[in-house]
């Protein structure tokens, strides 16, 4: 059996008949609305079968595990990393997968430039299926609009919404005209994800699934970009970000910790030193009186 939602830690969010309805009505939102929008995580037995197809587009950002897409017949995987674009209208069926079910951001899209839209995000090969060069923002992108349907259903929250799903869409139509990205650039996005998220705890595996890539060829070509691995990468950031905020706060030892990631004052004193060969208080004395 196939299951709509109800998936723990979902977030889910639609916009009621009577509002869709007058919102396309209106400037702005009658050209591009956002009417459902929300987070699957883990979504075991996940899947619809629409004969007729949705009445508004989808689209559906992949962030781990993975699932089946058929269309007109043809199927197509779905993987971390990936997001796919259903056209109005049109018959289809999807699934997780069995043993490792996705986790999907998605969202319901309507109004008199959404056709255009996803006809240029699918490109002229009709392929509804392509890999993000930077899946986080996508996902970002859709997080805010779902954030921002928790939040009320009034006119200023639609012009948001339909203007990250306008940003969502340029981003899918730029990568679809680039064509698939290179590993370079899947390892560039992990370094501008790491440099963007110092404070989140995130595993090696994690991070190649978002990369589209198994761990092991994930860690061997991220040490060749960078010279390092992971957990050296991201300790070299921390402490960067923690030399800034010694010598640019007064925030004390442990609430710069906290910032970076460290719930340990005195661990993060211990990763510091690793890096700075100085404790954070003397580098902040030596800061002090260099800049004095």
């Amino acid at each position: 059996m196939l299951l709509r939602d109800g998936f723990p830690g979902q977030r889910l969010r639609v916009l009621p008949a009577p509002l869709t309805r007058k919102a396309l009505e209106e400037p702005v939102t009658r050209r591009l609305l956002v009417t459902d929008a929300g987070y699957f995580p883990h979504a075991a037995a996940h899947g619809r079968l629409r004969p007729d197809g949705a009445r508004e587009a989808i689209v559906m950002v992949c962030t781990g595990g993975c699932g089946i897409l058929t269309i007109e017949g043809r199927q197509h995987r779905i993987e971390s990393g990936d997001a796919a674009v259903i056209p109005p209208g049109v018959p289809h069926t999807y699934i997780a997968d069995r043993l490792d079910p996705w986790s999907i951001w998605w969202l319901h899209v309507t109004g008199s430039d959404a056709d255009e839209l996803v006809e240029r995000s699918v490109g002229s090969g009709a392929d509804p299926v392509l890999h993000l060069r930077d899946v986080y923002t996508a996902v970002a992108l859709v997080e805010q609009i779902v954030s921002l349907f928790e939040g009320d259903e009034t006119t200023a929250t639609l012009y948001q919404a339909a203007g990250a799903a306008w940003n969502l869409f340029g981003l899918l139509c730029s990568d679809r005209l680039r064509g698939e990205p290179q590993t370079s650039d899947r390892i560039h996005v992990v370094q501008e994800y790491l440099r963007a998220n110092l404070a989140s705890s995130v595993s090696v595996s994690d991070l190649a699934r978002l990369a589209g890539l198994s761990t092991s060829h994930f860690s061997a070509l991220f040490k060749a970009s960078t010279g390092s691995g992971v957990v050296e990468y991201v300790k070299r950031l921390r402490s960067a970000r923690a030399r800034e905020l010694l010598m640019t706060t007064q925030l004390s030892i442990g609430e710069i910790a906290a910032q970076i990631g460290y719930a340990d004052a005195f661990y993060f004193s211990r990763q510091f030193r690793a890096v700075n060969g100085t404790s954070p208080s003397a580098f902040r004395a030596a800061a002090a009186s260099t800049f004095a």
